[in-house]
C-alpha cells in the first residue's frame, strides 16, 4: 500500500567519474494501456434542452502510454539518464513529460524538465481499486461533469493531487533527498508555468521571459513518509506551493497557493485512507478558490482487490457549488501485468454559477495492460 518514489539514491555530485569503458546504457522502456466500456445515466437540468450534452448509452475510454527511461550508472555510482512519456492516443502534447533524471545512494534524486512539482509527487490519497479514478478528472470521459461545475485541472474541487493554479508538467527543477527511515522530502521551482516546448520555446516565446507569462517563481515543498510498525503500514504526506504574478497577468491579479495532506494505514489485507487539498486562487484568475477531499478503503483477497471511494469537491462561489463522486470497484490480477476491472459509480455536480446540475451512473469494466 506504501506509496513508493523512485528514488535510486546517490553519491556527492563532487566525486569524480572513473573512465566509462565497461559501463552500458540500459536502454528501459515500458507503459500502460487501459480500455474502458461502459454504460452511462446522466441527468440533471445541464443535460436538457437544445445543445444539453448526451452521454446516455454504451461508451469507450481508453488511455495510455509508452515511457522510456534510458539510463546508465558511472563508476561513482551516480545514475544519469532521463524520462519520456509518449501519447498512445492523438494528442496535442504527444509528450506529456520529457526530464533529465540524476540520482545516487547519497545524493537522491534530481529531475530537470518538463513535469509534475516534487509536492505533487510525494501526494498520497484514498486507496483507489480499478482505473478508473474519481479523484482526478478521469471519469468526465463518462458523464458530463464540466457542464455543470468548473472542471479546473489538478486543483482541488476534483483532485488532492494538485499544483499550483493547475500548472501541470511545467518546466521545472525537483530535488527529492535519500530515505531518511521512511522520509523523503522534495523541493521544486518552476521560473514559469509553461508546458514542454522543443530547446524552451513555445508559442508565447522563450520560458524564461516572464513578461510573456502569466505566473512565475512557482515553488513547491513537500515531504512522504512510510514506515511499517509490526503488521501495520503507515504513510502519510504533506506539501505547500505558491506563485507570484508574471508580465501577462491580468491586472489586480493575486498570488495563487495549494496545499494538501493525505494518510494511509494498512493491516492485513485492509488498506484506508485519504486526503484533503486546498487551492487558494486570491481573486479568481485562476480559477474559483476550492478544496477538496477524498476518503476510502481497500481490502485484497487472493487475486482480487475490492475498494469503496469517495471524492468530494467544494467551490467557494455563491449558491450550491459542489461536486459528490463514489465508487464501488473490483480489480482482479490477470497475470503479467494485466488486470480486469469492475466498477459502478455514481457523480452529482450542483450548480455553480449559472452552470446547471450534471449527475450520472456508470457501471463499466476495463483492461488494463502495464508493461
Amino acid at each position: 500500500m506504501k506509496k513508493q518514489l523512485l528514488c535510486t539514491s546517490a553519491i556527492a555530485l563532487g566525486v569524480a567519474a572513473a573512465p566509462a569503458t565497461a559501463q552500458q546504457w540500459d536502454l528501459t522502456w515500458g507503459g500502460f494501456y487501459n480500455t474502458h466500456v461502459a454504460i452511462s445515466n446522466t441527468g440533471g437540468d445541464a443535460t436538457k434542452g437544445a445543445g444539453a450534452p448526451d452521454y446516455d448509452g454504451l461508451n469507450t475510454f481508453v488511455t495510455g502510454e509508452i515511457i522510456f527511461t534510458p539510463s546508465v550508472t558511472l563508476d561513482n555510482g551516480l545514475t544519469f539518464g532521463f524520462r519520456a512519456d509518449l501519447e498512445a492516443q492523438n494528442n496535442p502534447n504527444q509528450f506529456d513529460e520529457s526530464f533529465f533524471i540524476l540520482s545516487g545512494d547519497t545524493f537522491g534524486r534530481l529531475e530537470i524538465g518538463g513535469t509534475n512539482s516534487a509536492g505533487y509527487k510525494l501526494s498520497i490519497g484514498a486507496p483507489e481499486v480499478t482505473s478508473m479514478w474519481i479523484n482526478s478528472p478521469s471519469i468526465s470521459a463518462f458523464v458530463p461533469v464540466s457542464f455543470a461545475v468548473p472542471f479546473n485541472f489538478r486543483q482541488a474541487a476534483i483532485s488532492s493531487y494538485t499544483e499550483v493554479a493547475g500548472n501541470n508538467d511545467g518546466t521545472r527543477i525537483n530535488y527529492f533527498t535519500p530515505d531518511f527511515n521512511g522520509l523523503t522530502l522534495g523541493i521544486s521551482y518552476a521560473p514559469t508555468a509553461t508546458t514542454v516546448a522543443p530547446q524552451g520555446f513555445d508559442g508565447l516565446g522563450a520560458i524564461a521571459d516572464r513578461s510573456v507569462r502569466p505566473l512565475k517563481d512557482i515553488w513547491d515543498v513537500g515531504l512522504y513518509y512510510g514506515q511499517s510498525f509490526g503488521t501495520t503500514d503507515v504513510a502519510f504526506s504533506a506539501r505547500y506551493g505558491e506563485a507570484s504574478t508574471g508580465g501577462a497577468a491580468p491586472a489586480g491579479a493575486g498570488d495563487p497557493s495549494t496545499w494538501a495532506v493525505g494518510l494511509s494505514v494498512g493491516f492485513d489485507a485492509f488498506t484506508i485512507g485519504g486526503s484533503y487539498a486546498k487551492n487558494d486562487n486570491d481573486d479568481g484568475t485562476w480559477g474559483l478558490d476550492q478544496k477538496g477531499w477524498s476518503l476510502g478503503m481497500s481490502y485484497d483477497y487472493a487475486a482480487w482487490s475490492f475498494g469503496l471511494t469517495t471524492y468530494q469537491g467544494k467551490y467557494d462561489a455563491p449558491g450550491s457549488s459542489d461536486i459528490a463522486m463514489y465508487k464501488l470497484g473490483a480489480s482482479r490480477d490477470l497475470g503479467a501485468g494485466v488486470s480486469w476491472d469492475l466498477y459502478a459509480i455514481y457523480v452529482d455536480a450542483d450548480n455553480v454559477l449559472g452552470g446547471g446540475d450534471v449527475d450520472g451512473t456508470v457501471v463499466g469494466t476495463a483492461i488494463n495492460l502495464s508493461f
